[in-house]
C-alpha cells in the first residue's frame, strides 16, 4: 500500500497544483477593468476583511490663466505649479486608486501596481494615493 501511495503522490501533488491554477485563471477571468471589478479584486488580495480600497476619478482641472479684467488677456507669469502635472485634464490621470492610510505602499507597491497593470484598459493612466 505504502508503494502505490508513494507512485500516486506526485500525480496527486500535480493535480492539486493545476487545480489551484485553474481556480486563479476563473478569478482572473471573472475581473475586469470595470471600476467594480477593480475594487473586489484589489480589496480581496491587500485589504479582504475591511475591504477599504477605492477608485477615483482622476482629477480633471482646467488650465487657468491670469490675466487682469481690463486687458482681457492672457498674460504669462513663468512657470507656477499650483497643482501636480497629472491633475490638469489633457496630460491627467484617468483614475486615483485611494490605499488606507496604514496600508503598507512599501512592500505591496510592485504587486498592487502589477495587478492594476493586468486588470486596466490599455491606455488607462493611475495614480496611487493614500486617504
Amino acid at each position: 500500500m505504502a508503494w502505490l501511495q508513494a507512485l500516486v503522490a506526485p500525480i496527486i501533488t500535480l493535480h492539486q497544483q493545476w487545480y489551484n491554477k485553474r481556480l486563479d485563471n476563473l478569478y482572473k477571468l471573472a475581473h475586469n477593468g470595470q471600476v467594480c471589478h477593480l475594487r473586489a479584486a484589489l480589496n480581496d488580495t491587500f485589504d479582504p476583511d475591511q475591504r477599504r480600497i477605492k477608485i477615483a476619478n482622476g482629477n480633471k482641472y482646467q488650465r487657468r490663466y491670469i490675466y487682469t479684467s481690463g486687458e482681457q488677456k492672457q498674460k504669462y507669469l513663468g512657470i507656477n505649479y499650483l497643482m501636480q502635472v497629472g491633475d490638469y485634464a489633457d496630460t491627467g490621470i484617468d483614475f486615483r486608486v485611494v490605499v488606507p492610510q496604514d496600508f503598507d505602499l512599501v512592500n505591496n507597491i510592485y504587486q498592487l501596481k502589477a495587478m492594476i497593470d493586468f486588470y486596466k484598459l490599455a491606455g488607462k493612466r493611475y495614480n496611487i494615493e493614500k486617504e
